[in-house]
């Protein structure tokens, strides 16, 4: 017979008893956290690893602790370092429990590495439907987690959106070097707090119908580029005015959303 966590008073830890009572007292919800590093030693030997089984057992046993003591204002978080055991998990624990769940990647890694597993699984799991808070974990400095969990959130349209440049990758028909242009265009309107698209196409032939849903464009090309609002092209400018161009016109469209949607605030830094 495997073994297995059980229910018994011999399991539970004495602190459970006052915690619940001091949290009832209080009013103060609580957080039970798994994870795959601290796995307890008896569940490792029960599954050989931390698996998604193994990382839900441990949450719900740990909530039992509570349970008995009829406290229920709890939040689940089962966090493995791998983003494919981390969502089984999070799918599992959804079908087996209504608790809210506080969704994370743990250990993600570098900003790079990180920011990948922490889009793959918080966009399987919060697209279907599962998942409450999230958490990004990277090797980074705190400001930079915040940023990617708001890009995370405002591409599933969780969350409005803020700027968002829209850019197309180089190829043989770019007439310009996209890269360092969409680069020059993120710099000049950073800061800008007003949900707005602004393409940046490396060509005249595809990138005006590419980029149709920007509020704002630009598709270069024979070093000029054609300026665009909602899909219509406004003017055509010099290459070496195309930066200055579109941020003169954001600045302009920010002050028309700004008589529809309240203040908009630009930061410059």
């Amino acid at each position: 017979m495997s073994k297995s966590i059980s229910a018994t008073a011999v399991d539970r830890p004495l602190f459970a008893t006052t915690a619940v009572r001091s949290y009832a007292l209080y009013a103060i919800p609580i957080r039970i956290g798994v994870n795959a590093g601290s796995l307890d030693k008896r569940l490792m030997e029960k599954y050989g690893k931390a698996t998604p089984e193994a990382l839900v057992e441990s949450a719900l046993w740990e909530c039992s602790l509570f349970e008995e003591h009829d406290f229920r204002d709890i939040k689940i978080s089962v966090k493995h370092h791998d983003p494919v055991v981390m969502m089984q998990a999070y799918m599992q624990l959804a079908e087996q429990c209504d608790y809210p769940l506080h969704l994370g990647v743990t250990e993600a890694g570098p900003t790079f590495q990180g920011t990948i597993k922490s889009a793959v699984a918080f966009g399987g799991l919060l697209s279907r439907g599962i998942g409450d808070t999230i958490r990004v974990s990277l090797s980074a400095p705190p400001i930079e987690e915040v940023r990617v969990g708001l890009q995370i959130l405002e591409s599933l349209n969780l969350r409005e959106r803020g700027l968002e440049i829209v850019s197309c990758p180089s190829c043989g028909r770019a007439q310009v070097d996209v890269y360092t242009l969409a680069e020059e265009v993120t710099a000049g309107l950073e800061g800008m707090e007003v949900p707005l698209r602004v393409a940046v196409m490396g060509c005249v032939v595809n990138g005006p119908g590419e980029a149709r849903d920007a509020d704002l464009g630009v598709a270069s090309g024979n070093g000029k580029g054609q300026i665009f609002v909602k899909g219509e092209v406004i003017k055509t400018v010099p290459e070496s005015q195309i930066v200055e161009t579109l941020i003169e016109e954001a600045m302009r469209l920010a002050e028309q959303m700004e008589g529809e949607s309240g203040p908009v605030v630009v930061e410059t830094v």
